[in-house]
């Protein structure tokens, strides 16, 4: 139970990897909030996992609704201890050139503009308790960019260095600040990054270029965000790691 008597707040949290570092911080101990836009998948897991489990629809490209997650996050916790920044979007792959405008910025709020957000709402809290753990779910597309996802790249590239910026500024108040850089993994956005079709040639070739030899799971990222925000981490702050089967070596 390393996350005993721990809160968190996980966006994104109702699918994908982020469902696996819910599911994971539940079985740590922790209560955990599960923020997504969609609402009904968000109470469908909440329902699943019980009380130490609640769901609050939220759209964290909006200043308003991120404020009030953390207002309902802190009414329901009385504090929040964890945060995790998995909310993320991609546009379909494309010449640089022809992203559309609406994509791009679709792709900034999300990405980009939500973790601003979420620092601006809950980090006044965490240094007013000396104490606090902050997650970014970046990606190896920040590290080994490809071709054709120019625009999603360069985002998480924004988030490995706001992940270290915050790290360096936030550390003298007692939080950390780390992120994760999975590889593709079965969650919605795989077809997407397939180029909109998933069939088993593509995935052979896309198998192909990571050395263990399979995508990246939810389990995976569950187990290394558990340790990241677990107390055991006291001493890694900064830290982008690699959880992406020798992807980017």
């Amino acid at each position: 139970m390393r996350l005993q008597n721990k809160t968190a707040i996980v966006t994104g949290g109702a699918s994908g990897f982020g469902a696996g570092i819910v599911r994971k911080f539940v079985a740590e101990g922790a209560r955990v909030m599960i923020a997504d836009i969609n609402g009904d998948g968000a109470a469908e897991l909440a329902a699943e996992l019980g009380d130490p489990a609640m769901a609050q629809s939220v759209d964290v490209s909006s200043g308003a609704s991120v404020d009030a997650m953390v207002e309902a996050a802190l009414k329901a916790f009385g504090q929040v201890d964890i945060l995790v920044n998995n909310a993320g979007v991609s546009h379909l792959p494309a010449a640089m050139e022809d992203v559309s405008e609406a994509d791009f910025d679709r792709v900034y709020n999300v990405n980009i503009k939500s973790v601003y957000l979420t620092a601006r709402a809950l980090v006044p809290h965490m240094k007013s308790r000396g104490t606090g753990a902050i997650l970014n779910v970046a990606s190896t597309a920040g590290v080994s960019p490809r071709p054709r996802l120019n625009w999603y790249n360069a985002s998480k590239g924004w988030m490995i260095t706001a992940t270290r910026t915050m790290a360096v500024e936030l550390a003298p108040e007692g939080i950390r600040v780390n992120a994760i850089n999975p590889v593709a993994g079965e969650t919605p956005l795989l077809k997407t990054f397939m180029g909109g079709e998933d069939t088993p040639e593509i995935r052979a070739k896309f198998l192909s270029t990571i050395p263990i030899g399979r995508f990246s799971t939810p389990e995976d990222m569950g187990n290394a965000a558990c340790f990241l925000c677990s107390n055991e981490a006291s001493m890694v702050t900064g830290v982008c790691m690699e959880v992406d089967g020798g992807r980017c070596i």
